[in-house]
């Protein structure tokens, strides 16, 4: 039989730790931080002053976007291959690219598309690498590249990039392409000029095109040909620099200005020149219009031919701000636009920042009212005052630390400060609940 054996220290005698009855382990898990906090008020009051004032100065230098902004490591190669079949662009042009840029440093993965006509070539690369000497290795290899097909175009190196938009307008009515696209580039224009709008882009739209028809019996009656025709008109619508020319003056730069942008300037560009002097202008032999690039694709809206204004942010400008502008701009624009032409807002992506924005604060103001009104009822108003005070104190502590973390404010962690609030508002409760109890008298009886 085993004896059991009772230790009564000493007075004054120092006691082992595993001496320590249930009342010395609670005392022992007095020293946490918490209590520490609750023996410290003045470092506690001087930290929720920082909390407090920390997060509302930081709040106005958090970066506002809708989604968060992130980098593409793309690079894209596009070659066009007129009247050419996905399999030949496939054989021409694919393969030889794939070929030439797989074998380069920090290239993660390779994909390619053929369809009628066009090649599309997008290469991943490393996250971390210098994408700009990556895309200048690209175009590097494809121009050494000599097994392209005659018919294909010249290939288009560029690095993806994410451009935040925020807006479209869309023009439309029936006045004309011409007038709705001149319009488009108006209202573009004046948007631009506001400086709380940086990139405006145009969308829907067709190129411009002049195009040049010759008859074939002309050809015969003057004994030209169209490729001899295109080369005239090739050599004569350029604009070149010359280099310059030292003189006792100074420099005098030599450059060849023959430019040509509208069908009339083209018509007078001789295409024969007699001995005598005479001369035979593009315009005698050829019709010459101005037009537009003959394309499949168009935009419509209410059923009428439509033009789209994209509006994207730069920089730290926010969604709010920029939409603002672009509505702002839009009142003093529509008295200006033809009879017959409309303007109107569409895609909108501030509105869901807005509602996004609008819910959390919607809920931080009713979490707070409940939490103090309810406490005040039942408990008491100070208590339910210092209690309620958590919940300002901790959104705005997370915005004191937001910018070092380099996180902005956008629908995804707005998400996530709506979540958190149900979490402060329901601890608030519970913890004003426990103190109250701990501060009640205890009733011996």
């Amino acid at each position: 039989m085993q004896e059991a054996s009772r230790i009564n220290p000493q007075p004054g005698a120092p006691m082992d730790r595993d001496q320590l009855g249930p009342e010395s382990e609670g005392d022992r898990r007095k020293s946490g931080p918490i209590a520490w906090m609750a023996g410290h008020t003045v470092a506690a009051n001087l930290l929720m002053v920082v909390f407090l004032v920390g997060g509302l100065i930081f709040s106005g230098q958090i970066k506002k976007e809708v989604f968060p902004d992130f980098e593409l490591d793309m690079v894209t190669i596009a070659m066009s291959y007129p009247g050419a079949s996905p399999e030949e662009v496939e054989r021409g042009i694919i393969l030889a690219i794939e070929e030439a840029v797989q074998g380069l440093d920090d290239i993660k993965e390779v994909t390619s598309v053929a369809r009628e006509g066009s090649a599309t070539v997008t290469v991943e690369i490393v996250e971390g690498k210098n994408i700009q000497r990556v895309a200048q290795d690209i175009q590097n290899a494809v121009d050494r590249i000599t097994s392209f097909p005659d018919e294909a175009e010249d290939a288009r190196v560029t690095i993806n990039q994410r451009r935040r938009y925020v807006v479209s307008l869309a023009l439309y009515g029936n006045p004309g392409e011409r007038i709705l696209r001149e319009t488009a580039e108006m209202v573009r224009d004046r948007l631009l000029q506001d400086p709380g709008i940086t990139q405006v882009d145009l969308a829907g739209i067709r190129d411009y095109e002049i195009s040049i028809s010759v008859p074939q019996a002309t050809l015969r009656a003057y004994g030209l040909t169209l490729e001899g025709v295109a080369a005239t008109i090739r050599r004569a619508a350029v604009e070149l620099p010359g280099g310059s020319i030292k003189t006792e003056s100074g420099d005098v730069l030599v450059r060849m200005t023959e430019r040509r942008d509208f069908g009339p300037q083209f018509a007078r560009i001789p295409i024969i020149t007699a001995n005598d002097g005479t001369q035979v202008l593009l315009g005698d032999i050829a019709e010459v219009e101005d037009g537009f690039e003959d394309t499949d694709t168009f935009a419509t809206y209410n059923g009428e031919r439509c033009i789209l204004i994209d509006v994207y942010r730069v920089g730290e400008q926010t969604p709010l701000e920029v939409s603002d502008a672009v509505r702002a701009n839009m009142a003093v624009i529509r008295p200006d636009l033809p009879p017959g032409v409309h303007l109107v807002p569409r895609n909108d992506r501030s509105d869901i920042y807005r509602q996004r924005m609008d819910l959390m604060l919607r809920n931080g103001y009713f979490g707070l009212a409940l939490v103090f009104i309810l406490l005040a009822i039942f408990l008491e108003p100070r208590l339910a005052f210092w209690v309620s005070m958590g919940i300002p104190i901790s959104i705005l502590g997370s915005l004191f630390f937001l910018p070092a973390a380099g996180v902005s404010i956008n629908v995804m962690s707005m998400f996530a400060f709506i979540v958190t609030l149900g979490i402060v508002v329901d601890d608030a409760i519970v913890a004003g609940e426990n103190m109250y109890h701990h501060h009640q008298p205890v009733n011996p009886g």
